[in-house]
């Protein structure tokens, strides 16, 4: 390999290239000493050459697997500001979170109720713990094309028709934005006595802001796991995993012990001290700026941004009037999507000239919308880019040719994840049984033996054990025609498909 194209310096390039990061992490690349709006909370947090301060478990600086000291005690320190009776800090992402969540409060072999719209990594740790699964779906938000909220209702339907479910586990904020009535989903779980597990990756920076929804640990969630690098100053992979006791005696829904015995397993066994002191120090650079009203011109600037794109004619941005509406209790404005379903062009095109003519990255975009995320990272300058950008995109017409898909299956109807799943065998009977490898186009009606998702988000379209529809396979191909992000299938040529050999 030539030196130039080390990763480090394709790295260091990169970041000369003057391209604007409107995705994850929220720190957004900034350069230290950089003047701009909303980031005073840079001041005094360099983190000095990576060599120099990364060390392993000496003494003086405890251990993430058996904390005492200064860990513990960080620990707790953050536990006290978000309202947790346990916190704790997690170098491998909130997937490490996800699969202790999932495992803890699960036994072995038993039933967990999901939202359809969760990340691979809570389908993984069915996987792993022989889980059987149920699945409570979000709604469909017709002509906007993303998803919508869990609807509290269908949670309850489910724990009804089903006794023998054993957990709860929904994703809240949603990779778009959309927050769901976790409230009162709570309190339907906890009546069943049973946990509530909320993936909010996404929602690491609600309490900082009035701007931003309520958290869901402050609205009755017992397991909650926050992705900090996704919104907060922190190096990528870090995030924090919450519980709390909401039991009407004190008492925890969950085996607090059992999550932190499966965190020890998926986590690693050297965790980076330049991972944990940036989960440390984000969050406290964060609590700053909150109590000294830091976040105000970053909450100006983006809620300015927002009002000024609420005007466009061919783009249409998503917002607080879709609350109340398909199962949205509320949506976080830092999110800020874009649908391109009454233009000439999909949301890959629009994300592919954002990135070539205006040099905006965007977080993702689907077939018919593009994300953008946010975070007080961001200056005023940035988002006043993002905001002419798009109206120079927007005023420049691109009359609509795209409402004859209105009607049409798959790509431009409504929300795939939506769609209901016809599960014929667990996800760990299915991976693990006998395969054959089949053409993708010629697998409607077969039963799959692997993912196929889009990454990012990472949800799964069609999960193992489950009957590849046409109308899914009709999806699966019109995205892979688009050009869009079609991963899980190991043959990664997308030619082919492993099927249950019991579907042949």
């Amino acid at each position: 390999m030539r030196e130039e194209d080390l990763l480090i310096n394709r790295l260091k390039h990169y970041g000369k290239t003057g391209i604007y990061p409107f995705h994850m992490p929220g720190h957004k690349r900034l350069k230290w000493g950089e003047e701009a709006d909303g980031r005073a909370f840079y001041q005094g947090m360099e983190f000095p050459n990576p060599f120099e301060v990364d060390i392993t478990e000496i003494d003086g600086f405890d251990n993430l697997h058996h904390p005492e000291g200064i860990l513990k005690e960080s620990m707790e320190w953050a536990a006290g500001l978000y309202g947790a009776d346990r916190t704790r800090y997690l170098v491998n992402g909130s997937t490490s979170g996800l699969l202790a969540a999932v495992c803890g409060c699960v036994h072995w072999g038993e039933r967990i109720l999901i939202g359809r719209n969760c990340h691979k990594a809570v389908y993984n740790g069915i996987y792993l713990h022989h889980l059987q699964v149920s699945y409570v779906y979000p709604q469909s938000t017709k002509e906007w094309g993303i998803q919508g909220g869990i609807l509290p209702e269908d949670v309850e339907k489910s724990l009804k028709e089903q006794p023998d479910i054993r957990a709860v586990l929904i994703v809240s904020p949603t990779y778009d934005g959309i927050v769901s009535d976790v409230g009162e989903i709570a309190k339907i779980v906890h009546r069943a006595g049973l946990p509530l597990i909320v993936d909010e990756a996404h929602g690491a920076h609600f309490r900082y802001s009035e701007i931003f929804p309520q958290s869901a640990l402050e609205l009755g969630a017992d397991v909650v796991i926050q992705s900090v690098h996704k919104t907060l100053p922190s190096l990528t992979q870090t995030a924090v995993l919450h519980m709390k006791c909401n039991g009407p005696d004190g008492s925890a829904y969950m085996d607090m012990e059992a999550v932190e015995r499966y965190l020890h397993i998926v986590q690693s066994s050297s965790p980076s001290y330049v991972l944990m002191a940036s989960i440390e120090n984000g969050i406290f650079q964060m609590e700053q700026l909150r109590r000294k009203d830091g976040m105000r011109k970053f909450a100006d600037s983006l809620l300015e941004m927002r009002e000024s794109l609420s005007a466009m004619k061919n783009l249409r941005l998503v917002g607080r009037e879709l609350k109340g509406r398909y199962g949205i209790f509320d949506l976080d404005p830092s999110k800020v999507v874009i649908s391109t379903r009454y233009a000439s062009f999909d949301g890959e095109g629009l994300s592919e000239l954002l990135r070539k003519q205006y040099h905006l990255e965007m977080e993702m975009c689907g077939a018919d919308y593009v994300t953008a995320i946010t975070a007080v990272g961001d200056s005023k300058a940035g988002l006043e880019r993002l905001r002419a950008a798009l109206l120079a995109i927007d005023k420049e017409g691109f009359p609509s040719g795209k409402m004859e898909l209105q009607g049409r299956e798959g790509a431009g109807s409504d929300c795939v994840y939506a769609i209901e799943a016809k599960t014929r065998c667990s996800i760990r009977e299915s991976i693990d049984g006998k395969t054959a490898r089949i053409p993708l186009r010629e697998s409607a009606g077969k039963i799959s033996g692997e993912f196929v998702y889009i990454y990012p988000p990472g949800i799964p379209l069609i999960a193992p054990g489950e009957c590849i529809t046409e109308q899914l396979l009709e999806v699966i191909l019109d995205y892979i025609r688009k050009g869009l992000p079609v991963q899980g299938l190991s043959d990664q040529t997308l030619e082919t498909i492993l099927v249950s050999e019991q579907a042949i």
